[in-house]
C-alpha cells in the first residue's frame, strides 16, 4: 500500500471523527486482530461500482463507531488474505473479535450492513443505538444517512443500464413490478421453483404472511436479461415492494431475521395474513400463477388432459420432441437429445409431429408454446435453452438427483460436456455482464473487442467444477479459456494473445 492511499483512505474517515485503513499486509492484519477492539474488513475491488458505492458508507460507519477498527481490503492485491475470509465475490465484508470471524455479509445493502456493524461493533458514539444492540439494528439517523448515501449514487448508475432498454421493454418491466404490491422474479413457480435460492425466499413470503404473485423468468429470456439492466441486479430472485426493489435471496434473508423485513411490509401499507384468512383462502383454490404472463387455463376436454397426464407420467424422464432420439427433426430436439446422452439418463421420448392432437394439447396443457419439452417425475422443466443451461450449472443433474434419477455420470463426465458445449467457452467468476472478479472482466472485454462469441459458466455457482476443472486442466486459477475444447489459458496469455493480434486467429482456426 502506498503512503498516499493510506493518507486518501484516513481522509474518507476521519471527517466524521473514525479512520478507514488499507491492509498493507496479512502480518498487520494478524497484529490488529490481536487487540481488544472490534475489527471489520471490507473486501472490494477497483473495477467493482458497488465496490466505490459501498466504500462510502464503510467510511462513513466508521466515523459513527470510532472505538471499532475499520479496514480495507482489496481483494485481488490480497489473494491470501481473501482466500483466508473465503471471499469469492465483492464487496465483501467480515466482522471480526477476539482474533476471529464472527459474521460475513456479501453484496451492497447499506442498512444490513449498518444493522449488523451496530450488532457486532456496539452503540454508535453520537447517540446511543434506538433499539438493542444485540438485536443488531443501528440507529435510524445512521441507517438513513447509509441509505441516502447509496440512493444516490445507484440511482444514477441504474439510469445509466436503464438506458440500453428501449422504452416499450422498460414499459412492461415498470408494469410487472408494479402490478402487485409484493412482486417477485423467479426460477419456476411458488409451487414448483427451479432453484433452491427462490424456493428459500417464497419460504420467508409465507413465513411472513403476505400475499404476492411472481414471475418465472424461465419462461421469458427477454424479460431475464433485460430486468438484470431495469433494477441493476445481475442475479435472481429478485423481490420488490411497491415497485421497489428490495433485493436478492441474501438481502431478503438478512431483512428477514432481522426483523426489518416485516416493517418495510408495514411502512408500505401491505396487509398481513393471518392463519384464518389463509385457511379460507386457501378453500377457495389457488390462485393463478403468472407464467410467461400467462395465467394457467387449459380449456381442454377431460379425454386427451387424461391421455397428456398418462404420457408426461409414464416414465421417469419424457421427452417431447419433433422426431425421434435416433433421427431428430429440428436442432432443439437434437440439442436436448445430447444432454440427456452426455447426462447417461435414461428416458422415453414422444414424436410430437406423429400426432397433431397431442402436438396442439400438450401446448394449452403444459402453457408451453413451442417443442422440445423436457418433463422429469411428472414436472415440466422446459425446453433446449433451459435444459443446457441447467446442465451447464448442475441444476439438471440437481433436479434429476431429487427425483430419484439414476445417472452413471462421472465429474470427468460433467466437465468434458461442459467444455465442449460451445466452440469458445469461458469458465469464469460470475457472468460477461456481470463479472465478480476484474481478471474475469478482462477476458471477457478482450473476447468482445475482437468480436469473437463465446458461452461462459460461473464457476461460483458451483464448487464441484470449480475445483474439479482445477484438477482437470492443470490449472490452479480463474478464468479458464478453452476453444474446441482445448484449454488456451487464463487471463494473461488471453491479453497477450489480444496484445500480439493472434487472439482471433488462435479461435477461428
Amino acid at each position: 500500500m502506498s503512503r498516499g492511499s493510506e493518507r486518501e483512505s484516513e481522509r474518507m474517515g476521519s471527517g466524521e471523527g473514525g479512520v478507514v485503513k488499507d491492509v498493507g499486509s496479512k502480518a498487520k492484519l494478524d497484529e490488529a486482530l490481536r487487540g481488544a477492539a472490534p475489527v471489520v474488513l471490507y473486501f472490494w475491488a477497483s473495477w467493482c461500482e458497488a465496490s466505490k458505492q459501498m466504500g462510502q458508507v464503510f467510511s462513513h460507519l466508521a466515523g459513527d463507531f470510532p472505538h471499532a477498527l475499520f479496514f480495507r481490503v482489496e481483494a485481488e492485491e490480497h489473494p491470501e488474505i481473501s482466500e483466508t475470509y473465503s471471499v469469492s465475490a465483492v464487496p465483501y465484508f467480515v466482522f471480526c473479535k477476539d482474533s476471529r470471524s464472527i459474521d460475513a455479509l456479501e453484496g451492497a445493502n447499506p442498512t444490513v450492513l449498518a444493522n449488523k456493524v451496530a450488532k457486532h461493533v456496539g452503540p454508535a458514539s453520537s447517540v446511543e443505538s434506538a433499539s438493542p444492540v444485540s438485536l443488531g439494528t443501528a440507529d435510524p439517523t445512521i441507517l438513513e444517512a447509509a441509505k441516502n448515501m447509496a440512493t444516490q449514487s445507484i440511482s444514477s448508475k441504474t439510469e445509466e443500464l436503464n438506458s440500453g432498454l428501449s422504452d416499450g421493454l422498460r414499459k412492461r418491466l415498470q408494469q410487472l413490478v408494479e402490478s402487485f404490491p409484493v412482486f417477485l422474479f423467479m426460477k419456476g413457480s411458488p409451487e414448483q421453483p427451479k432453484c433452491g435460492f427462490s424456493q428459500k425466499v417464497v419460504n420467508l413470503l409465507k413465513d411472513e404472511g403476505v400475499e404476492f404473485r411472481s414471475f418465472d423468468i424461465l419462461l421469458d429470456n427477454e424479460v431475464r436479461e433485460a430486468m438484470k439492466k431495469f433494477s441493476n441486479w445481475p442475479t435472481f430472485p429478485q423481490l420488490f415492494c411497491k415497485g421497489d426493489l428490495l433485493g436478492g435471496y441474501d438481502i431478503v434473508v438478512a431483512m428477514h431475521e432481522s426483523g426489518e423485513l416485516k416493517d418495510v411490509f408495514k411502512d408500505h401499507g401491505i396487509p398481513i395474513i393471518s392463519n384464518e384468512t389463509k385457511i379460507a383462502k386457501d378453500s377457495e383454490g389457488p390462485i393463478p400463477e403468472m407464467r410467461g404472463g400467462i395465467t394457467e387455463s387449459t380449456g381442454l376436454h377431460v379425454e386427451i388432459v387424461y391421455r397428456l397426464q398418462t404420457l408426461i407420467n409414464s416414465t421417469p424422464v419424457m421427452l417431447f420432441m419433433k422426431g425421434k432420439p435416433e433421427e431428430p427433426k429440428c436442432g432443439f430436439s437434437h440439442k436436448v437429445v445430447e444432454i440427456l446422452l452426455q447426462e447417461k439418463v435414461a428416458f422415453n421420448s414422444f414424436d410430437v409431429l406423429s400426432d397433431d392432437e397431442v402436438r396442439q394439447g400438450l401446448k394449452a396443457f403444459s402453457n408451453w408454446s413451442s417443442y422440445p419439452q423436457l418433463y422429469i417425475g411428472g414436472e415440466l422443466i422446459g425446453g433446449s435453452d433451459i435444459v443446457l443451461e441447467m446442465q451447464k450449472n448442475g441444476e439438471l443433474k440437481k433436479v434429476l438427483a431429487e427425483k430419484g434419477v439414476a445417472t452413471n455420470v462421472t465429474l470427468e463426465d460433467r466437465l468434458k460436456s461442459l467444455i465442449t458445449s460451445a466452440p469458445v467457452m469461458l469458465f469464469m467468476k460470475g457472468t460477461p455482464d456481470a463479472p465478480r472478479c476484474g481478471f474475469s472482466s478482462k477476458v471477457v472485454n478482450a473476447l468482445r473487442e475482437e468480436e469473437i462469441s463465446f458461452e461462459s459458466f460461473d464457476i461460483l455457482s458451483n464448487e464441484e467444477v470449480r475445483q474439479g476443472l482445477k484438477t482437470y486442466s492443470n490449472w490452479p486459477t480463474y478464468p479458464q479459456l478453452y476453444y474446441k475444447g482445448e484449454l488456451i489459458g487464463g487471463c494473461d496469455i488471453v491479453l497477450e494473445l489480444q496484445s500480439s493480434r493472434e487472439l482471433k486467429s488462435t479461435l477461428s482456426e
